[in-house]
């Protein structure tokens, strides 16, 4: 039938046809033979390996992660280790110094003390012997004087002039 130039067939769109719906099933399950046949279980293989590929790097993941946690906690320590160390170090290396200051510090005042004691003694040395000296130079310009009082006539005028003599003589010594 025509009708203002469209083909209408007999039938719409939404009319079941039994012999379509019949050939429509067979090539679905056709297909669908074919499909199972050869297509099928390589997708399934295929797919479940991917998952497996998945899972696996999924676990390689969380061990790597859990490993490189284990070592960031191991740094950790051992930074706190070596933190604690270098303290350590530093607080003997002071003590060291304060130890070592302190025994130089004694062993210096030590050799002060016995240097001083050492002038000290040396100067004591030096006054006996200075002493010692003056004594004999007085001894001997008494003995000197006497003898030359005893050789004189024992005037007073002569025997103040030789007393006199004798303290400038004893004052010329001394200088």
């Amino acid at each position: 039938m025509l009708t203002s130039g469209i083909i209408v067939l007999s039938g719409g769109l939404l009319d079941p046809n039994p012999g379509l719906i019949f050939w429509t099933t067979v090539t679905f399950l056709i297909v669908l033979f074919i499909l199972k046949k050869f297509t099928w279980g390589p997708m399934l293989s295929a797919l479940e390996e991917r998952e497996k590929g998945i899972k696996n790097s999924i676990d390689r993941a969380q061990s790597a992660k859990e490993e490189a946690e284990a070592v960031l906690n191991k740094n950790r320590q051992l930074l706190a280790q070596a933190g604690a160390d270098a303290d350590k170090i530093i607080r003997e290396g002071k003590e060291y110094g304060d130890k070592l200051k302190a025994e130089i510090t004694e062993k210096a005042h030590l050799e002060a003390s016995r240097m001083i004691s050492s002038a000290k003694d040396e100067i004591d040395q030096e006054k006996r012997r200075a002493l010692t000296e003056l004594r004999t130079e007085v001894a001997d310009l008494a003995v000197k004087g006497a003898e030359k009082i005893i050789m004189a006539n024992l005037d007073a005028e002569k025997q103040k002039n030789i007393v006199d003599s004798m303290i400038q003589e004893l004052s010329q010594h001394r200088n």
